[in-house]
């Protein structure tokens, strides 16, 4: 398969990775639910790094959803605080039981409200124009309202939410760490050498831009995809109706989250341009001049940071290397 596969169709893991004994699930949904009887589970796909299943009541109670963290046990906390935060500001799922220390035998967990609704990539897959535009625009307006919740300073979210750590510490963060991935055994692995000088020589010219952007302090999802944005029919037009996983959520520049949607955009067949980026500026998101050229620099310290992973397949791997040479070509990414 070529490099640019559809969105990253191939990193996901299967589903279930994990079962769950009924009298385990019993005792997790009293904790939350008095007297609610479980009736049925179900994995949900799509999951990176954690297991999510939907669980079934009964007595017509609306299901709920079980999110076990397999990855890093201090995210069920920070999870579990910032959608506490969110609510009532930005359409997310209800916190309903968090269990950050785990327990019968489960890493932490968390019980969270079930929204109903598609993900946008899904949404993009049944090729209706009208619906993607519109749940675009509400995308661009989900992210401006996501954006005005700030924090002192820029930096790595922990439980709280706050701050507790910089981003990179010193002058030129963003282009030193683009450097930094660059170096790794793993990257030099995966790209190529010409390719790497070519990101070097796209990255430093713009250090004094990148720097401003990276020194904001609003509220960054961090994984602003497609896969992590559920959307419906609300009001007779199609909205974000919730957005999902804020594990990655850092304290910064609201473009870094705006580059990871239109990751996939093509600027020569467009599908959520101009109405994403309408959507946000309509709400009050600030655009900077040449924001889509910067946003795509700042993007290639997620691109490159991937890149140095150990547990990376190889067809991911030629997808994220496409979307460097993409960007430092200031081009599409092929299909």
């Amino acid at each position: 398969m070529p490099p640019g596969a559809p969105e990253q169709a191939r990193w996901l893991r299967p589903e279930p990775r994990r079962e769950l004994a009924a009298p385990i699930l019993q005792r997790i949904v009293d904790r939350a639910l008095a007297h609610a009887k479980v009736a049925g589970i179900e994995p949900l796909s799509g999951g990176l790094r954690n297991a999510n299943f939907k669980v079934h009541l009964d007595a017509g109670r609306e299901p709920v959803v079980l999110r076990v963290y397999e990855h890093d046990s201090s995210l069920c906390q920070k999870e579990a605080d910032l959608l506490r935060l969110l609510a009532g500001s930005v359409r997310a799922p209800e916190v309903l039981y968090a269990e950050p220390r785990g327990c019968d035998g489960l890493p932490p967990f968390a019980l969270l409200g079930y929204v109903e609704g598609i993900t946008y990539r899904d949404l993009k897959r049944t090729g209706d124009r009208d619906a993607i535009e519109q749940a675009a625009h509400s995308a661009g307006e989900t992210l401006a309202a996501i954006g005005r919740i700030r924090f002192p300073k820029a930096g790595w979210l922990a439980s709280g939410p706050a701050v507790a750590l910089p981003l990179l510490e010193g002058a030129d963060a963003v282009p030193r760490f683009v450097d930094l991935c660059l170096a790794s055994e793993n990257l030099r692995g995966r790209m190529p050498a010409d390719l790497r000088d070519r990101t070097r020589a796209a990255i430093w010219p713009a250090a004094a831009p990148l720097a401003e952007v990276h020194g904001e302090t609003h509220l960054v999802h961090g994984d602003f995809g497609s896969r992590n944005l559920l959307v419906r029919r609300i009001a007779g037009r199609w909205r974000v109706a919730a957005v999902l996983d804020w594990e990655f959520a850092i304290s910064s520049s609201p473009l870094v989250d705006l580059a990871h949607f239109l990751r996939y955009e093509r600027s020569t067949r467009p599908l959520a341009e101009p109405h994403f980026s309408t959507g946000f500026a309509g709400a009050g998101g600030v655009l900077p001049h040449d924001w889509r050229r910067l946003s795509r620099l700042l993007d290639l310290t997620s691109l490159c940071e991937s890149l140095t992973h150990d547990a990376l397949p190889d067809d991911a791997a030629a997808e994220l290397v496409e979307l460097v040479r993409a960007t430092v070509e200031d081009r599409d990414p092929r299909a």
